[in-house]
């Protein structure tokens, strides 16, 4: 892999919300920055390129591809939707990256995970990397669906993928659950860093949690690899997200908060 300095990276769903907070910290730090998107940014920095592409058209997303160092893929659905639009695209569009990204060589890809893979823990229950999986919906469970196809592409082929379970990416944290998985900009680009260039990252799992918070996670894994988070929490927040929580009982309970409660109809439980 060359130099930070001298990579030249591609965003898939770089015109989207966090790929744009992301975009920023980034084209400060790497060569150049291909924005693969639907939707035209609405601005570039010096070093970007657009180009528009359907993360299902497998086809352009390979001529897209050509020439990058590594990737980061963000796109997708970012909420909970029907099964046939989660299958669509969360499951067949990241399937069609990865497959897309082995033929055109690319041998790193960034994963945007979410903590919503494992949001049916309790809070009182720390969750490591090395715990099972428990989404909190369709849109957790598509997001373990891509850490496993990332394990799957790393064992055939041996595509490097460092996945980011992300917390809550809001420009500031405004709601109590925030201030325990909120992470910045910043942070997130030096995480994604870490995953384009660390000799140790095969198909890696880790947190995106700024400092402060992650009491839920275990993520000794990141900082084996480097990751110091330099961001406080407390001092980015907004002041409603000291205020009291309105969350439900069942929200309170488990880490994936109102994705949880979503057509939630079991008793609360620990197991």
């Amino acid at each position: 892999m060359p130099e930070v300095d001298r990579m030249n990276i591609g965003i898939v769903g770089g015109s989207g919300r966090v790929g744009t907070a992301l975009r920023r910290e980034l084209s400060k730090r790497v060569r150049s920055i291909r924005v693969l998107d639907l939707n035209a940014p609405s601005e570039l920095a010096e070093n970007e390129e657009f180009r528009a592409v359907d993360m299902l058209d497998q086809a352009s997303l390979e001529t897209a591809f050509a020439g990058l160092d590594g990737l980061v893929h963000l796109a997708g659905i970012p909420r909970e939707a029907s099964l046939d639009d989660i299958l669509e695209i969360n499951v067949r569009g990241t399937s069609t990256v990865y497959e897309a990204a082995r033929v055109a060589g690319i041998g790193r890809i960034v994963l945007g995970s979410s903590n919503h893979a494992v949001g049916f823990y309790p809070r009182t229950t720390r969750v490591s990397p090395e715990s099972p999986m428990r989404p909190d919906g369709l849109y957790g469970l598509s997001k373990c669906w891509s850490e496993l196809l990332a394990g799957l592409y790393y064992d055939k082929y041996g595509l490097r993928s460092f996945i980011i379970r992300i917390g809550n990416s809001a420009d500031r944290p405004k709601t109590p659950r925030a201030l325990e998985i909120w992470v910045s900009a910043a942070d997130l680009r030096q995480l994604v860093l870490i995953g384009l260039t660390h000799e140790d990252v095969d198909v890696t799992t880790v947190f995106g949690v700024s400092k402060g918070g992650g009491s839920w996670w275990d993520n000794s894994a990141a900082e084996k690899l480097g990751y110091a988070p330099v961001d406080m929490i407390v001092e980015r927040a907004a002041p409603e997200a000291f205020a009291e929580s309105d969350e439900s009982e069942v929200e309170a309970f488990y880490q994936g908060g109102r994705f949880v409660a979503a057509d939630y109809q079991g008793p609360i439980r620990i197991r």
